[in-house]
Order: structure tokens, then C-alpha cells, then sequence
């Protein structure tokens, strides 16, 4: 039986060669940073705390997850800011976006029943049932909920993208980014955030509709109404 050999790549052998391989390599390190450099060019005043954001009516807080129906731990950190700028007076109505495209898993319903534990009133929570990515939750914010002007609320590792997308979608918006411990799970979404990167920049310059966009809901206007 003839053993199977696998040949080695063969790198270039002059100098010319090998100044090409560096040259090409260093051109394709810089096209994969360029969409993380446009967020941070786009966002670099937009991100604030809870102590300095300033007074918004409206709240987005995204998705990430549930564990056993309720809300990860990640994803409660984002709640739990939330219920802080809202005991605060920073804001008056927090939209809630996330999956709900299997009747099993409802990513608002679980954030808003968190949300009521944490003394929002049920009245000032609005839901998204099809933010099932960041720039489907941006454009439906716009385009659905006639949101102008929003606090966005993710982790760090995510917020500059949230913000540079709902920029691009039309929302004057500001991040704050809550802190976590630095585990595998936050070292993971650091580095989706390089490959993510990429997406959110082809979203920003083709604007793709939302998976499911649907008829204007009036949820946002409501609660405003009602708050005042």
C-alpha cells in the first residue's frame, strides 16, 4: 500500500517573491481590521456609563441568551443597567429586543418579566420579538418603533458595534457598554466581535432589510404617552 504524501507549501526562494508573500500578508491583516477601525472611528465619542449617559427617553437593550428560560448572566447585567438608568431618571422606556422565532424560546418575554423583578413597570417595557441580529434590532427600532434617539445597552465587547449600526440605521445613539467578568465566555465574544465586524460593515453600506420587518407598531409612542 503506497503511503499517501502530503505535500509542503513552497515558499517563495527569492527575494522578490518573498517581499510579495509579506506585502500580501500585511495587505490582507489590513483589510480584515478595517471594518473594526471604521467602529472605532464612528463610536469614539458615543460610549458613556450609567452615571454619564445622557437623559434619553428610550432604552434598547439586546439580546444574549437564556439559560433554563430565564435570562443569561450576561444578559441580566444588561437588564440590571437598564433598571438602573430607569430608577435614575436617565430613561423612561426600554425596548427589549430579541429572538422569538421558535414559540419554545422568547428572549422579550423573559426580559421583561426580569425587568418587572427589578421595579420597571410592565407599562414602560416594549417588546421586539424579531431583533434576531444587532442590525435587524437597529432598523426595527427606526423603522417599526419610530425610535429617533436611544441608549443602547450590550457588553463592551459588542457595544461599539451596536452603536456604529443603529447609527447607520438612523438612531442618534449612545452606548454603554456594562463590565463583566473577563471568563472564556467574554473572551469568545471579543474575538466574534473581529470576525462580526465584517457583517455589521457590509449591513452599514448595503442596508439589508430585516429578516422580518412587518407593519409600525406604536408600542414606543404609547409608553412615552402614558410616562408623561
Amino acid at each position: 500500500m503506497r503511503r499517501l504524501r502530503l505535500r509542503r507549501p513552497h515558499l517563495p526562494r527569492t527575494r522578490t517573491g518573498q517581499r510579495r508573500l509579506v506585502q500580501a500578508v500585511m495587505l490582507g491583516c489590513v483589510v480584515a481590521l478595517l471594518p473594526a477601525t471604521w467602529m472605532y472611528v464612528v463610536t469614539g465619542d458615543r460610549l458613556r456609563t450609567t452615571a454619564d449617559v445622557p437623559r434619553t427617553d428610550v432604552a434598547v437593550v439586546f439580546g444574549a441568551g437564556l439559560w433554563d428560560g430565564e435570562p443569561s448572566p450576561y444578559l441580566a447585567h444588561r437588564l440590571d443597567a437598564a433598571a438602573e438608568l430607569y430608577r435614575e431618571g436617565r430613561i423612561k422606556v426600554v425596548l427589549v429586543t430579541g429572538d422569538n422565532s421558535r414559540e419554545e424560546y422568547d428572549e422579550p418575554d423573559a426580559m421583561r418579566t426580569y425587568l418587572t423583578r427589578q421595579g420597571v413597570p410592565d407599562a414602560r417595557i416594549v417588546s421586539d420579538y424579531a431583533g434576531f441580529d444587532t442590525w435587524d434590532s437597529c432598523v426595527r427600532a427606526k423603522k417599526i418603533f419610530g425610535v429617533d434617539r436611544a441608549v443602547l445597552i450590550s457588553q463592551g465587547f459588542h457595544i461599539r458595534r451596536a452603536v456604529a449600526l443603529c447609527q447607520e440605521a438612523g438612531v442618534l445613539s449612545y452606548g454603554v457598554g456594562v463590565t463583566d467578568v473577563h471568563d472564556a465566555t467574554w473572551y469568545y465574544g471579543g474575538v466574534r466581535e473581529l470576525l462580526a465586524a465584517g457583517k455589521a460593515a457590509l449591513d452599514a453600506v448595503f442596508e439589508p432589510d430585516p429578516r422580518f420587518l412587518g407593519p409600525k407598531e406604536p408600542g414606543v409612542a404609547r409608553a412615552l404617552a402614558a410616562e408623561r
